[in-house]
C-alpha cells in the first residue's frame, strides 16, 4: 500500500476539523452602537456577563449614532444600539430594523470653564444657554461627526437661533471626533461643550471644566436598541441577535446596567420598554 505523505494527512485532518472551528466562531454578533456605551466603560462591564451565559460573544463597533445606523442600513451589523430616538425610529419605520426596544437613559449636560465667560451656570434652558454662549462667542467645541450627541446638540441651536454654519471656524468649532476626543479639545480651549453625563462622569482629563447647564428635559437622552432586518438583510443573525436583545431587557440585564457605577455615580438608568411600528 502507498504510503500517504504526512503533510497531506495533516492537511486532511486540518480540512476535517475546519467546519467544527468556523461553526464556533458564528457565535458572535456584531452590534453598531455609540461612543458613549463604550467609552463610559458601560460594555466592558456587561458583555462579559451576556458572554458568559449565552456563550455568544459581542464585537462592538462604536461609532456615532449615525454612522452606526449606516453600518446597520447596509447590513454591516446585527443589532443596532444608540441614542437618536427619532432616528432609531426612522430606521424601523424604513424597514431596516425589526423593533425598537427602549434599554435605558441618562441626561446631557453642557460642560464650560471654570470662569464661565457666558455666564451660564445654573440655567436650566439648555437652548438660552447656548445663546448667551453664542453672544458672548466663548469657545463652543462640537462633535460634528452626526452622532446622537451631535444631533441633539444641533436640534438645541436651532431652538436658540443660532446659525452654527455661520459660525464654524470661529468660536464654533467642530472636532468630528467622539465625546472623549471632543473634551479634551474643549478642555485645551477652555470652551464650552454638550456631553453625555455617562462620557462626562467617565472622563478623567477635566482641566478646568465643569458642568454648568443641566436639568432641562430637553437634555433628556434614551437609548434604543433594535434588531436589523433579516428580510431585508438574509446574513443577520437574528436569533442571536433577539437573544442578546432579550438580556438587555431582561430584569437581569437592566440590573446588570444600573449596577454600572463610576466613583459611585449612576451611568445609565434601566428602563426596558418597546415600541411596536
Amino acid at each position: 500500500m502507498r504510503k500517504v505523505p504526512m503533510w497531506l494527512l495533516s492537511a486532511a485532518l486540518l480540512a476535517a476539523s475546519f467546519p467544527l472551528t468556523a461553526g464556533a466562531a458564528e457565535r458572535f454578533i456584531t452590534v453598531a452602537s455609540t461612543t458613549s456605551t463604550k467609552n463610559s466603560g458601560l460594555f466592558d462591564h456587561i458583555l462579559p456577563l451576556f458572554e458568559k451565559k449565552t456563550g455568544i460573544q459581542v464585537r462592538v463597533v462604536a461609532v456615532g449614532t449615525g454612522q452606526a445606523i449606516r453600518l446597520a442600513r447596509n447590513g454591516d451589523a446585527d443589532v443596532l444600539f444608540v441614542h437618536h430616538r427619532p432616528s432609531e425610529e426612522k430606521f424601523v419605520a424604513d424597514g431596516f430594523g425589526v423593533q425598537r426596544f427602549g434599554v435605558m437613559y441618562n441626561d446631557f449636560v453642557i460642560a464650560g470653564p471654570k470662569d464661565d465667560p457666558a455666564r451660564i451656570a445654573g440655567m436650566r434652558d439648555a437652548a438660552k444657554a447656548l445663546k448667551k454662549i453664542a453672544g458672548a462667542r466663548a469657545p463652543f467645541v462640537s462633535r460634528g461627526d452626526d452622532s446622537g450627541t451631535h444631533k441633539k446638540e444641533l436640534a438645541l441651536w436651532r431652538a436658540a437661533g443660532v446659525d452654527t454654519a455661520r459660525a464654524s471656524g470661529t468660536w464654533y468649532r467642530e472636532t468630528g471626533s467622539g465625546m472623549g476626543a471632543t473634551l479634551n479639545t474643549a478642555s485645551a480651549m477652555q470652551g464650552y461643550a454638550l456631553a453625555d453625563r455617562g462620557t462626562w462622569l467617565s472622563f478623567k482629563n477635566r482641566a478646568g471644566l465643569r458642568v454648568l447647564v443641566e436639568g432641562d428635559t430637553r437634555l433628556f437622552n434614551p437609548y434604543g436598541v433594535i434588531l436589523v432586518n433579516p428580510k431585508r438583510h438574509p446574513h443577520v443573525k437574528a436569533d442571536l441577535g433577539r437573544e442578546f436583545i432579550a438580556w438587555l431587557i431582561s430584569p437581569e440585564g437592566q440590573a446588570a446596567i444600573g449596577a454600572f457605577r463610576v466613583n459611585g455615580q449612576v451611568l445609565f438608568k434601566p428602563n426596558a420598554t418597546a415600541v411596536t411600528h
